[in-house]
């Protein structure tokens, strides 16, 4: 991300473009000509079409009527009425039916997944939040990884307790904050030490509560902490949130390499732009000499950046003060920004804000880490 060219670029069709052949040929040559309609909507700053990011999804073509899900921030709504009107073109469409699906006050939200446990996940979570508050944007968290929800504790808040409030929309929950990040996780719903045992069907209504009903106000930023693997909870959340990019995390070693690689995978079969990868405990830094040893080897990355076409994002070095900040509810980029892992957060953020809200962000980001 360090060269600010958007990962979103690199991409790969989505979900839209995948014509079932198995229907008759006028329905799959409508289907491809209601895709190539859509391709001429195209999102100001990424300067790249609807389809492409992975926002058109459930696209069904049914006689003459096509319905579609349409997946936007909140500074999107208007795309709504663009994709009306091009649809509007097709000779054959009675009607198309858009359902916009959004987070109200979220602008853009991105996920951070991994193949495996224990790669640094949810560190590199809470740390890149921590970076982008410092360029200025308002971030959220929402932790949803169900084996292990460690982010109130990374951000300080303990065992807090979920409160519900009244809005003009009705009910929502109320997320907590701390050092000026929002934070609502799965881990408030459990008794201290003990696990959330949730089947299927629990756990999509408590994700999907999650993705809807929670009061964000105004966010630049929500970041989503999936679980680890390819299973129900990455599923919903990608089924039922405006997901526009994942950031996978990974280690050095091949057995996380080969693990991401099939994650990879599951999010480019439903669409969602994989944005690129974090190589988390690339290497240690000698405090005596500065000298950089890859403990846990070198090169994985790199391999898979190249065999998949997915942008590095950054190399995360070994800290312990990573450890020692996190558990104290202080995240590194806050308590030493002249850190070297500090400043791999902070051009990540950089990047985000240059992907997303362009060149002036990019600027004024730069302005706020000098200051």
């Amino acid at each position: 991300m360090a060269n600010h060219f958007s990962p979103l670029l690199h991409s790969v069709p989505s979900e839209a473009d995948q014509v079932d052949q198995n229907v008759d040929p006028i329905a799959i040559s409508r289907q491809q000509e209601a895709i190539q309609c859509l391709k001429q909507t195209i999102v100001p700053i990424l300067n790249t079409d609807i389809v492409r990011l992975g926002m058109v999804r459930n696209l069904r073509i049914v006689d003459d009527y096509l319905y579609l899900r349409l997946y936007v921030g909140s500074h999107q709504l208007s795309l709504q009425a663009q994709v009306q009107q091009g649809l509007s073109s097709l000779s054959w469409c009675k009607k198309a039916y858009v359902q916009l699906c959004t987070i109200p006050g979220v602008r853009t939200t991105l996920a951070v997944s991994s193949g495996k446990g224990g790669v640094g996940k949810s560190t590199t979570t809470v740390n890149l939040a921590a970076a982008l508050t410092q360029t200025g944007a308002k971030v959220g968290i929402l932790d949803a990884d169900i084996y292990g929800p460690n982010v109130p504790q990374m951000l300080g808040l303990g065992q807090a307790s979920i409160q519900v409030i009244e809005t003009p929309q009705g009910q929502r929950f109320r997320p907590l904050e701390s050092h000026g990040i929002k934070l609502m996780s799965v881990g408030l719903l459990a008794e201290p030490d003990h696990p959330l045992a949730w089947r299927g069907p629990v756990l999509h209504k408590i994700l999907t509560q999650f993705i809807a009903e929670v009061d964000w106000g105004e966010l630049d930023y929500l970041l989503i902490d999936l679980p680890p693997g390819t299973g129900d909870a990455q599923i919903t959340i990608v089924q039922e949130s405006p997901i526009c990019g994942v950031i996978l995390v990974t280690t050095p070693q091949q057995v996380a390499v080969g693990d991401v690689r099939r994650s990879i995978h599951l999010f480019r079969q439903v669409g969602v732009p994989v944005l690129g990868l974090i190589e988390n405990m690339s290497y240690l830094i000698c405090q005596c000499c500065g000298d950089r040893t890859p403990i846990f080897g070198q090169g994985g990355a790199e391999q898979l950046s190249q065999e998949l076409q997915a942008p590095i994002l950054g190399h995360i070095p070994i800290d312990p003060r990573i450890c020692q900040t996190g558990d104290r509810g202080q995240p590194l980029p806050f308590t030493d920004t002249n850190a070297v892992l500090s400043q791999v957060f902070q051009s990540m953020a950089i990047g985000l804000n240059t992907t997303f809200y362009g060149q002036i962000a990019r600027t004024e980001s730069a302005t706020l880490l000098q200051s």
